[in-house]
């Protein structure tokens, strides 16, 4: 059956985008739209985004006690799925990113903005809008949209919702005078309600409030019931553990492909991947990298604790002393990326470094090495390991969240079952990393077990279609 699901996000790529959530925005609204859901996605007018968008028009006017708001309609680009936008200049209408101003701190008034976009979200849902779209279903995404689940429980015949977390870290905390100045209902402050410590959580709303709650892979939804990963609300995750759900994240499989990489030397697919090998040796030339048949390993990502990137940058002096290379591309603390370059003026040929992103040199990397380095110490989805998998470049990864769900371990069962496609250690000791690189390293030399392992990757289904019909099948249950 068509259902209308209204898709509420704080950010949507390629309008605007700080991480994972946007790409899961710009993908899976088009997804369920192929097969025959009518999607609409809202998302807060930032300066960035009207830029970005192109040609809107102004499809309604909301009266709120903060003044005139008005539902701007485009669409994202290069798709036909419809984008409202909720415009407000004085709480949208700055440089910055979404959540955070130019001097990296969060912006003062980030629960006022947040709650009015939540509030728009409940008049549409309600139909109390000029729009004569009204929604089957609210599918809401992380703390900036939590209040959306809350505040229709107020309501009479709402619709139901559903609530994605793409990151428990995250959770919208404010202060109590923020819930009374928001003007919310008395009865949303308690415990069992929007109250975390004496402080407001947006993302309770969401947890307590929604239909059906997910996240963005099986593991982690297991995960986020634990202390270790639930941020203090694993007790109310494990209360909600019934409507609570794990469903993968897809990879746009247009943008990665490597039959038609713009950014690559050479296509390859499971056909010929040996030109793979043409990649690499324009990824060594590029970083002056010793031309050599050794493993290239690669790394791309934020250079913060969480991506594991300090059990990396002890392991180095280990890791030099197997016959490897290594490249990294990423920005983030400078501790780290000053460690980073410190490793590749004292390994010269070995260790290659550049600070900062490169969509087209992310793309080089993910062609050009042979393994992916990704030891995350918590990891809800990811991408990369996807990616990798998808361009036959074996990830080496922890085993938590959605890398434990995507990518298997490689050892003698694996093998003959020919389910292995990379490597996967539990530690945290840099010495854990080493063994498995180790491993990965000996298999190296055997180009037949190497292929095999290159196109079980290859050859693993990562669209968008898989997890929307997934979702689909949720939205069945709220019916």
């Amino acid at each position: 059956m068509m259902r209308k699901v209204l898709f509420a996000s704080s950010e949507v790529f390629p309008l605007v985008k700080t991480g994972g959530l946007a790409d899961v925005a710009g993908s899976l609204p088009g997804a369920m739209c192929a097969l025959r859901q009518d999607v609409r996605i809202i998302l807060p007018a930032y300066t960035e985004v009207l830029e970005n968008i192109g040609r809107t028009r102004c499809m309604a006017r909301l009266d709120m006690p903060q003044g005139e708001v008005r539902i701007l309609m485009g669409s994202l680009p290069g798709t036909s799925v419809k984008v409202w936008l909720v415009d407000y200049p004085p709480f949208f209408a700055r440089t910055g990113n979404p959540y955070m101003g130019p001097d990296g701190n969060p912006w003062p008034d980030n629960a006022e903005r947040f709650d009015l976009f939540c509030r728009v979200i409940v008049e549409i849902a309600m139909k109390r809008t000029q729009l004569k779209w009204k929604p089957d279903l609210i599918h809401c995404n992380d703390w900036q949209t939590g209040l959306v689940p809350a505040l229709l429980s107020l309501e009479e015949q709402a619709p139901p919702t559903v609530f994605t977390i793409h990151n428990m870290a995250y959770q919208g905390l404010f202060s109590h005078s923020s819930f009374v100045a928001l003007g919310l209902a008395d009865d949303l402050w308690s415990h069992d309600a929007l109250e975390f410590h004496d402080q407001l959580s947006f993302i309770k709303g969401g947890l307590v409030y929604a239909d059906r709650i997910t996240t963005v892979s099986p593991t982690y939804a297991r995960e986020i019931q634990t202390a270790e990963f639930g941020y203090g609300l694993e007790g109310l995750l494990q209360h909600r553990s019934k409507y609570l759900s794990g469903i993968l994240n897809g990879i746009d499989t247009d943008v990665w492909n490597t039959e038609t990489d713009p950014h690559i030397i050479e296509p390859y697919s499971v056909r010929n991947v040996e030109y793979k090998q043409l990649n690499k040796k324009a990824l060594q030339q590029s970083f002056d990298l010793r031309k050599s048949d050794v493993p290239l390993a690669g790394f791309i990502g934020r250079l913060v604790y969480q991506k594991g990137i300090d059990i990396i940058l002890q392991a180095i002096d280990a890791l030099v002393q197997l016959p490897i290379q290594l490249v990294f591309l990423g920005t983030g603390e400078e501790e780290y990326e000053q460690s980073l370059l410190h490793f590749a003026r004292k390994y010269p040929g070995r260790v290659a470094v550049n600070i900062g992103y490169s969509e087209s040199l992310a793309h080089q990397i993910e062609a050009g090495a042979d393994l992916f380095l990704m030891p995350s110490r918590f990891e809800p989805c990811g991408l990369n390991q996807m990616y990798s998998l998808h361009y036959g470049t074996l990830p080496v990864v922890r085993n938590v969240g959605g890398l434990a769900d995507t990518v298997v371990n490689t050892n003698a069962e694996t093998l003959e079952s020919g389910q292995a496609n990379g490597f996967v250690f539990s530690g945290e000791r840099p010495d854990d990393l080493v063994q498995s690189l180790r491993y990965a390293v000996k298999l190296f030399d055997n180009d037949l077990v190497w292929k095999k392992l290159q196109i079980t990757g290859m050859w693993r289904d990562f669209s968008w279609d898989h997890s929307a019909r997934e979702y689909i099948k949720l939205y069945d249950q709220l019916d």
